[in-house]
């Protein structure tokens, strides 16, 4: 997406949508495809083992809270899975109460960074080549301002992102254009709609696997595999995280394999009135067994680092 991926979910696409022209895709081969151009630029302690989540407000935010401390170190280690370890059908990230409704948000990209080398973001065959192109093409995107609409709602568990809303919003805007054709959300064990309803949600309370078909010959599945989150009775300021697992894919008749790639996506917000949220998010991109020769190397550590600054404004009506 950037937000194209190999960094999250929704960043997914990006390079691959912008240097694609439309997703017009050419036949590629395992020796010379990036990850980003592949629509996944490389998106919660060394050994994380669990994460521990401050209990103060007052500190939630700020680098005294584990997950705030996540946006300095430029060497992360992968949060550990917690995806069905609660067996509720309807796990989700939630934000505080004051994130709830729609926002004309403003993001910009401060740092790119790849904390091993650049071999590490070369592609299942960790290519120099290939990953300095890579990253040439994402820093001359520092600086540069995207704006989008972002939207969160209320259920009757907590507030969450409405992420076919979202995803669409952020595929397009960092595109320049309209590339998603459709978005879904598809049940699995960890969140599915009949546990939902049965918890008193709602037949449209989002879920958090989502299913995006792109205008062009190309497909995504989006899943969250790790999450965690500060205290919600915090009245300011908030920081959360979500390990998300993208499956990308073409859907012509290309002989390429599927592409999985793993994307921490922190959040750190601070709410400026009750129409005004800041913020700053971070992507960190961790290697997949199932697609690069690099990963027992990596460690488990993040390869790529992006950042961005994040200004939220109320919409109109919301």
């Amino acid at each position: 997406m950037m937000m194209t991926m190999m960094m999250m979910s929704w960043t997914l696409l990006l390079l691959l949508v912008t240097q694609s022209q439309c997703l017009n895709i050419a036949r590629p081969t395992s020796s010379s495809i990036s990850r980003r151009e592949f629509g996944f630029k490389s998106t919660a302690a060394a050994i994380f083992g669990s994460l521990s989540l401050s209990s103060n407000c007052a500190t939630a935010a700020s680098s005294s809270s584990s997950i705030g401390e996540r946006f300095s170190s430029d060497i992360l280690s992968a949060p550990p899975i917690t995806a069905g370890t609660k067996y509720t059908g309807h796990e989700n990230l939630y934000f505080p109460a004051w994130m709830e409704g729609e926002w004309d948000a403003t993001q910009t990209l401060t740092s790119t960074k790849a904390p091993l080398g650049l071999r590490f973001i070369g592609g299942p065959q960790g290519s120099i080549e290939v990953a300095q192109k890579t990253m040439d093409e994402q820093s001359k995107r520092i600086g540069e301002p995207v704006n989008l609409r972002l939207r969160f709602v209320k259920t009757n568990l907590g507030v969450v992102e409405d992420r076919a809303f979202n995803l669409r919003s952020r595929l397009d805007a960092f595109a320049g254009k309209s590339v998603v054709a459709s978005v879904n959300y598809a049940d699995v064990r960890e969140s599915n709609r009949a546990s939902v309803l049965a918890s008193g949600g709602k037949e449209d309370d989002p879920l958090t696997t989502t299913l995006v078909y792109f205008k062009g010959p190309a497909a995504q599945k989006t899943f969250v595999i790790s999450h965690g989150q500060d205290p919600l009775d915090c009245d300011k300021e908030w920081s959360g995280y979500e390990l998300d697992r993208g499956i990308f894919a073409l859907t012509n008749n290309n002989i390429a394999p599927p592409v999985t790639t793993d994307t921490e996506v922190l959040y750190s917000f601070s709410k400026d009135g009750n129409d005004k949220v800041e913020g700053k998010l971070r992507l960190a991109g961790y290697l997949n067994p199932q697609s690069d020769s690099l990963y027992f190397e990596a460690k488990n550590r993040a390869v790529s680092l992006t950042d961005y600054t994040l200004t939220l404004k109320r919409a109109s009506g919301s």
